[in-house]
């Protein structure tokens, strides 16, 4: 029997070290499915397409390696959008069959219809129809190739009966994928203004993200040359901000300490590998930005001295060129703002974290943090879940987190740590789980149970949709429709077979998530907070005090840092012992 254009498309699919595919089997996708079903990968069976494209996003952002989800034609399809915007914005390498009708039907609103090659413009960086086996059969390479270059989500569109019918020739399959990242180094005339602006500046401050995880020792050389403060958005958290002995916290709405202070007041603000997105927060005079993507730069906030090249290899080049300062006044001093503030903060919040009822949710993230292995991976909810993230976990070298970080959509965690546990069984996933996103995709409890995932789901109930009712006070508007009935989703995983706990009260809540770490197979941990805790930014325009003078009096709008005052207070150390040294020298 001849060999279907289906069948070479899994074989090649195999061949290229693809383990699993993410999707619902049905209808126009039934060659595909049938293909896999006589081959090596496994067919992961999720409830919702959506959940297929974080899953595979997930998979993809954790090895590096291409990872493939598939949908079946018309709602299928529509269903893909949210989790393809999101690996797509992500970066990750995903590769989308979406199936389409028949060939003959196209065009006659036939059941079903949709236009794919419309419908996921916005979200791809390759997107083709097949039109025939031997067409087919090119464009797959070319699709497969795109999204390992790094242009995010290849889509292939592929009519039901072109994916039954006899393939052609493997030409094109045959050619080995290029995988290969060259280093970009920065143009000289840019370089060359860059180390000019430093030079003359008294005060320089760093702002980190994403771009700087292959380039952390770069930054530190750089900051040490410079007497700089390091901040960082949340992207860069997890590269940046471990054993940093510059470190002046985040900036942004989800932000803490020092960094907006030390952004603000610098001669020069150098941006390395960020896209940071919220202008409010960046100062618009004097300042430098490093991405390898030049489309990137001074699309955030005006850039007088852009550089296109890895951050890692610009600052290769252009640091023994920068001459080194001796002062380090303005670090000094950042450092010790930094320390005050998140010393204040702690101060205020800690002695009565773990005693409040309802259980306030920076406890139940700070001891998350505590009992989480070393080397944890935790996917994080859009909304609250961000700020407490951000604000608690402690990076160290070997934690890894995701999130919608770009894209910004609710439900991501659990359908991401899917394809993240999938990527390592014998890794730790953990869910920082908003119950509104818990909620929208509830039904891949079912997918973890089915595919036995040892994910631990900790799921942050309020009952209400935090972030928007934060943003509701912030524009002085009255909270209307974040809050919602009570949910007992400990229950709900009880029923599908999930090991669930319930904690209402916070003396109970450590001994539950040691409990739910230790356990062998799946775990959701029901954790009922506070609705009114919320997190506000630090630092904030008087349009923002404004508006949460109009709202309830009773909201909370504190609460602590976690383990990241340690490393503050022990920076604090390191200006006294830097002080020493230099008296030293002199005498």
């Amino acid at each position: 029997m001849a060999r279907t254009f289906a069948q070479q498309l899994v074989q090649y699919l195999e061949d290229q070290g693809v383990q699993r595919i993410y999707g619902l089997v049905g209808d126009s996708l039934n060659p595909i499915s049938d293909a896999v079903s006589e081959s090596r990968i496994e067919w992961v069976h999720v409830r919702n397409e959506e959940a297929a494209a974080f899953a595979a996003g997930a998979e993809s952002l954790v090895t590096g390696e291409l990872a493939v989800c598939a949908g079946s034609c018309g709602p299928g399809n529509t269903h893909f959008v949210q989790g393809l915007f999101d690996a797509h914005r992500n970066g990750a390498r995903v590769l989308a069959l979406a199936s389409h009708i028949p060939s003959l039907q196209i065009g006659s609103s036939f059941f079903q219809e949709t236009h794919p090659e419309l419908l996921f413009r916005e979200c791809s960086g390759y997107l083709e129809m097949v039109n025939s086996p031997e067409q087919g059969a090119r464009i797959l390479h070319n699709a497969v190739q795109s999204t390992m270059a790094g242009k995010g989500v290849s889509v292939l569109v592929l009519p039901g009966d072109i994916s039954g019918r006899e393939a052609g020739e493997d030409r094109f399959l045959n050619s080995t994928i290029a995988r290969g990242r060259p280093v970009a180094y920065p143009d000289a005339r840019e370089a060359a203004a860059l180390v000019d602006a430093v030079n003359k500046a008294e005060k320089v401050t760093l702002f980190c993200g994403a771009g700087v995880k292959d380039s952390r020792e770069q930054v530190l050389a750089l900051a040490e040359k410079i007497k700089a403060p390091i901040g960082h958005a949340f992207g860069g958290k997890m590269h940046i901000q471990y054993d940093n002995p510059f470190d002046v916290g985040m900036s942004g709405l989800l932000g803490y300490g020092a960094a907006t202070r030390a952004m603000e007041e610098a001669d020069l603000l150098i941006l390395l590998g960020t896209d940071f997105p919220y202008q409010d927060w960046l100062p618009s005079e004097n300042v430098a930005q490093v991405d390898l993507d030049a489309s990137h730069i001074g699309r955030r906030t005006t850039v007088k001295y852009p550089v296109v090249g890895d951050v890692g290899a610009t600052l290769d080049n252009v640091l023994p060129h920068i001459e080194e300062k001796s002062d380090r006044s303005f670090l000094d001093q950042m450092l010790t703002e930094h320390a005050r503030l998140l010393d204040g903060v702690v101060g205020s919040y800690s002695g009565t974290a773990g005693k409040r009822t309802p259980i306030h949710p920076e406890y139940v993230a700070a001891l998350i943090d505590e009992l989480a292995d070393d080397d944890a991976l935790f996917t994080i909810d859009t909304g609250m879940c961000n700020v407490w993230a951000a604000r608690y976990l402690t990076p160290n070298g070997a934690r890894g987190d995701i999130g919608s970080y770009k894209h910004g959509t609710m439900a991501n965690a659990i359908p991401q740590a899917i394809g993240a546990q999938f990527a390592d069984r014998g890794r730790q996933v953990v869910t920082f789980s908003g119950d509104g996103g818990t909620a929208m995709l509830l039904s891949e409890l079912l997918t973890v149970k089915l595919h036995r995932l040892p994910i631990k789901m900790v799921v942050f109930n309020n009952s209400s949709l935090g972030m928007v009712k934060l943003e509701m006070m912030v524009a002085g508007m009255q909270e209307f429709g974040t809050d919602h009935e009570r949910v007992n989703y400990a229950d709900i995983a009880a029923a599908i077979g999930i090991r669930s706990i319930r904690v209402e009260e916070p003396k109970k809540l450590e001994k539950a998530l040691a409990e739910a770490f230790a356990h062998d197979g799946p775990v959701l941990v029901d954790v009922v907070t506070d609705p009114d805790a919320l997190s506000i930014p630090p630092n904030v325009t008087w349009d923002m005090m404004m508006g949460f003078s109009k709202t309830a009096a009773k909201t909370v709008l504190d609460g602590g840092v976690g383990r990241m005052v340690d490393l503050a207070r022990s920076n604090l150390r390191n200006i006294g012992a830097a002080a020493s040294v230099k008296k030293g020298r002199r005498t």
